[in-house]
């Protein structure tokens, strides 16, 4: 029984196109703590604790977030240029700009959550959240002087984990990866509001996710 409501649950959060399935059997991808991977889930990989019900939560915890930025040499942008490479260092203002806009947001749909209460300790039906963006790259060129529009389809594209754990015990229950471009339909002319305005997209698209999964454990 607890199995197939920890993958009913699932089913909500993940959010998933097809059918999900916790794998079973020998052969099933366990992690080393023990979550079993979902096939079928929307993000690009996905595991759980199959004997856990995540219907006993109804709060969440903060547990603070990483964010890890692709090493990039600096280079000037006529160098830039000639290399006709598609990664660019970042100086340590974007860099925070990435920072805040994407907590801001996270922050923003959490607050949002129609049944769950955002609290800051911890206690018997408290998740603690806990996220992460690794390999951050910037795909937006240095600008100089005399160059004409630049039009961008992808400002830049980032690693996205998420863990859920017991607030008490500290065992992580639930763990997703997905990595994802910055990205419009078509190519856009690049400058600092329309970047920016395509890393809050991004960083909207996987709260929205998140704080919806959330939300429809108990609907």
């Amino acid at each position: 029984m607890k199995k197939f409501i920890a993958i009913a649950v699932i089913t909500l959060i993940v959010g998933c196109s097809a059918q999900p399935k916790v794998q079973t059997g020998p052969d099933a991808e366990t992690t080393f703590d023990g979550l079993v991977r979902i096939d079928n889930s929307r993000f690009s990989n996905a595991w759980i604790d199959p004997d856990v019900d995540l219907s006993l939560y109804n709060k969440v915890m903060p547990g603070g977030a990483e964010f890890e930025f692709r090493s990039v040499q600096k280079v000037s942008s006529a160098a830039a240029r000639r290399s006709n490479e598609n990664e660019f260092w970042m100086s340590d203002s974007a860099k925070e700009r990435v920072v805040e806009t994407v907590s801001a947001v996270f922050e923003e749909e959490l607050a949002r959550s129609e049944h769950f209460e955002v609290v800051h300790e911890a206690g018997p039906e408290t998740l603690i959240i806990v996220g992460a963006m690794h390999d951050i790259v910037s795909r937006v060129p240095p600008d100089h002087i005399g160059r004409g529009a630049i039009f961008l389809r992808s400002v830049g594209e980032a690693t996205l984990i998420i863990e859920l754990s017991d607030s008490l015990s500290g065992e992580v229950i639930y763990r997703a990866v997905d990595r994802r471009a910055a990205e419009s339909s078509t190519a856009t002319r690049s400058n600092s509001a329309s970047n920016q305005a395509e890393v809050r997209r991004l960083a909207r698209r996987w709260a929205t996710r998140l704080r919806e999964g959330l939300d429809s454990i108990h609907e």
